[in-house]
């Protein structure tokens, strides 16, 4: 089984690194398993755009889209469930 390239856009960077560290524990060991299992049971594709989906973990969500034919993870968005919908 191939692992899927990850990538992180600058601005979900910047979003990651804001969150509290607590969160971050949280948040990276979840980003990693993408590699792995790119649609774990946890995720769910986000309704009315069918090339994004989302992780929850708490409060907080990862927003992605997933590549198949190059096997690449763009993660989009990080961040509190109240503002990472908000354009």
């Amino acid at each position: 089984m191939n692992l899927y390239k990850i990538t992180i856009t600058r601005s979900a960077s910047k979003e990651l690194k804001k969150l509290p560290r607590k969160v971050n524990n949280q948040l990276i060991p979840l980003i990693k398993g993408l590699a792995i299992d790119p649609r774990p049971a946890s995720s769910s594709k986000l309704r009315g755009n069918n090339q994004y989906w989302r992780i929850r973990s708490g409060n907080y969500r990862i927003i992605y889209s997933i590549d198949d034919h190059v096997q690449i993870i763009d993660i989009i968005k990080i961040g509190h469930r109240k503002d990472v919908y908000r354009d």
